[in-house]
């Protein structure tokens, strides 16, 4: 059996180099009908599958949204800056207008997605053949088929928009060129077909309780009714529902035949009462919960500036009994287990990915073996809340002056701030020093401890510093932070990439494809929004179309919001922020900043949004330390605790245009299908 596998995995790679003259992405698996005709693949319910769980090694790896991403990804987002411009970090060469309909990075994501979808119609098209198979394991043969097919058109859909849908049609190979010749779905009929394909999904796919470790990444009902849901807040956010975005970047953009919108431009209250009631679905399961690591009485986390009413409530209802600093850091950083963490709804439990691209987070000097260019802008840093819940431009905690410097070393459970260190990065939430890699941070890089010199490091960043910053990078100049800030969301206290010592290891990190925190803040900001009381349409965890009435429900959103603070130690939204509309949606949009950071969604948050549009290239946002100069102002070149713009090509040439809320569609493609339209202000 092992042989047949093998020899059937490499059909979707055959078909993906090309076989098809009249369009590329349309290319069947004839390979598979070479190797194996279709009564020998589903001859078995072995042999079915097999192909069936080949299949989704064909998808690009979720983890990569930094470097050879599978959509422009984290550096063409406004919370990582790069000086990198090579084709790896291709989202940076997108950010400043590189990217065109003829040099698409990944190109060959649309290809691949439609071989995926090709063999999902194979395979419901001759599932009902295999003898061996009840009614059960059939039912449940189909249902994850539906769901591969709806997650190929995701991925489609988060890069290109409106979709080509070729439905159940197998694909032939001996029709003429007009026959290929199709035009596009709307947004709107894209989402709806993609939605529909998870809810079918939901007839057959297992319960969450039910799914065995061995298969922990294999999507559940959980994923099938959490993606929904994020789709559903897609369809209802500005950018997609008749906003002044959805105006700006998309008036005139109509299908030919039927004069009909690609991307509606009137708005629909309703929509973000379909957004809730589905992420009411996921809550509804009552299997999922924030992860927690419980208070350690020997290293305490100070909650002080948190009401002593909360303190003295065990989590959910307060702060109490919980380690707010490890709750959180030891989701990402591999120090908890995956695959009996609730948060997780959907995750991959060994991401190479995420472990190859802290290495960019490490410093290159001081034989660190880092490339220490991922760096994170002074906007971000500022939206990390202080420990007291506020901004640290609302709080009394915040001191702006570099020179105010810590006094003394205080320990925040195993985390340790050092003295001297200025006060701006002080009375922080965990949250921030689970995430932030600031000057003066110490990393432990445990594993190196072979080497004394290479473990308990305090990284800088200033030009002088010859492990962090320019002065260490010597022969590899773009290998620099330039804003002397880094991520460390993933970063294990024992991980190390020293060059030449003994012992240096990674740990093995996961990476969320969706987790629970992010379906309760789409809940709460999609609840925000509902005008009335209206009765909507949605699917349950059963897979039938169910009425929900819901409303603007402030004691419920309050409830769930509060939950995604407190676990990281925080107090709750207040009731006057909570009660006013606009002032919850700002603190809901900065709560997903610091909640969600570095985890692959602000590129498309900015666009559903429409903030991209005047924010993303403002030079205002682009700021951070003057990494160009020394700590000690006493000489020549001092001034390094200056929050300055970034000085870089990447960041000076940055724009926002209207057409770059999707990408291009594929120029020599477009040319033997006349029929489809190119995206709106793309050359075809």
């Amino acid at each position: 059996m092992k042989k047949i596998i093998m020899t059937i995995a490499g059909a979707g790679l055959m078909a993906a180099s090309g076989m098809l003259t009249s369009c590329d992405f349309l290319d069947v698996d004839n390979y598979f009908q070479a190797t194996f005709k279709e009564d020998s693949v589903f001859h078995s319910k072995q042999n079915a599958e097999g192909y069936l769980w080949n299949t989704p090694q064909e998808f690009p790896h979720e983890g990569n949204i930094w470097g050879g991403s599978w959509n422009p990804g984290e550096t063409a987002s406004d919370e990582i800056a790069v000086k990198w411009q090579t084709s790896e970090f291709w989202g940076a060469q997108f950010s400043v207008g590189k990217i065109n309909e003829t040099n698409i990075p990944n190109w060959y994501l649309w290809k691949d997605m439609y071989v995926i979808i090709q063999r999902c119609n194979k395979m419901l098209a001759n599932v009902d053949k295999v003898a061996d198979m009840n009614d059960g394991d059939r039912r449940e043969y189909k249902a994850y088929v539906h769901f591969m097919r709806g997650w190929a058109y995701y991925h489609l859909l988060m890069n290109w928009g409106p979709l080509l849908i070729v439905g159940d049609e197998i694909i032939p190979t001996d029709k003429d060129s007009e026959y290929y010749n199709r035009e596009r779905a709307t947004f709107d009929e894209s989402i709806d077909y993609i939605c529909n394909e998870f809810a079918l999904s939901l007839k057959g796919i297992s319960e969450p309780q039910d799914q065995s470790l061995a298969y922990f990444s294999r999507p559940t009902k959980g994923a099938a009714l959490a993606l929904i849901a994020r789709l559903r807040l897609i369809q209802a956010s500005p950018t997609f529902n008749g906003g002044d975005s959805a105006r700006r970047c998309f008036n005139g953009w109509k299908r030919k035949s039927d004069g009909a919108d690609y991307i509606n431009q009137k708005y629909d209250p309703n929509r973000w009462a379909v957004a809730a009631a589905a992420a009411k679905q996921v809550v509804d399961m009552n299997y999922y919960e924030l992860y927690t690591v419980k208070a350690d009485k020997e290293f305490p986390y100070p909650l002080d500036n948190v009401d002593e009413s909360l303190r003295n409530k065990e989590f959910p209802e307060g702060v109490g009994g919980i380690d707010p600093y490890h709750s959180f850091a030891d989701m990402f950083n591999g120090e908890g287990l995956p695959m009996v963490n609730r948060e997780f709804i959907w995750a991959h439990a060994a991401s190479g990915s995420v472990i190859e691209y802290t290495q960019h987070c490490f410093p290159v000097g001081g034989g660190l073996g880092g490339w220490g260019g991922l760096s994170v802008p002074q906007r971000v840093i500022d939206c990390f809340l202080m420990a007291d819940g506020k901004l640290p431009a609302n709080s009394s905690l915040y001191d702006a002056d570099f020179d105010d410097k810590t006094e003394t070393t205080k320990n925040l459970s195993t985390f340790e701030l050092k003295s001297d260190i200025p006060m701006m990065y002080a009375n922080r939430s965990a949250r921030f020093y689970a995430s932030i890699g600031f000057p003066g941070r110490v990393w432990n890089m445990n594993s190196a401890s072979a080497d004394g010199s290479k473990t308990n490091k305090q990284f800088w960043y200033d030009n002088s510093d010859g492990i962090a910053g320019k002065a260490g990078a010597q022969n590899n100049p773009n290998d620099v932070n330039i804003t002397g800030y880094t991520s460390v969301k993933y970063v294990h206290p024992d991980d190390s990439w020293a060059l030449n010592t003994n012992g240096v290891m990674r740990t093995m990190k996961p990476y969320p494809i969706i987790r629970y925190a992010e379906v309760l803040l789409e809940l709460c900001e999609a609840m925000n929004n509902i005008e009335g009381n209206p009765t909507v349409k949605t699917w349950n965890r059963s897979g039938e179309l169910v009425d929900v009435s819901i409303s603007r429900d402030a004691e419920f959103m309050a409830k769930y919001f509060n939950m995604i603070r407190y676990r990281v130690g925080l107090p709750g939204v207040d009731n006057n922020t909570l009660n006013d509309r606009e002032a919850f949606e700002k603190v809901i949009r900065n709560e997903r900043q610091v909640e969600l950071f570095n985890e692959g969604y602000r590129y498309f948050d900015t666009r559903r949004w429409g903030t991209y549009l005047d924010e993303d290239a403002n030079s205002s946002n682009w700021r951070g330390l003057d990494v160009g100069k020394d700590r000690d102002d006493t000489n020549s070149n001092g001034g390094f605790w200056n929050i300055v713009q970034i000085d870089e090509q990447n960041y000076r040439d940055r724009i926002a245009k209207p057409k770059m809320i999707f990408l291009p569609l594929n120029h020599y493609e477009l040319l033997k299908l006349p029929k489809m339209d190119q995206n709106w202000g793309w050359e075809r």
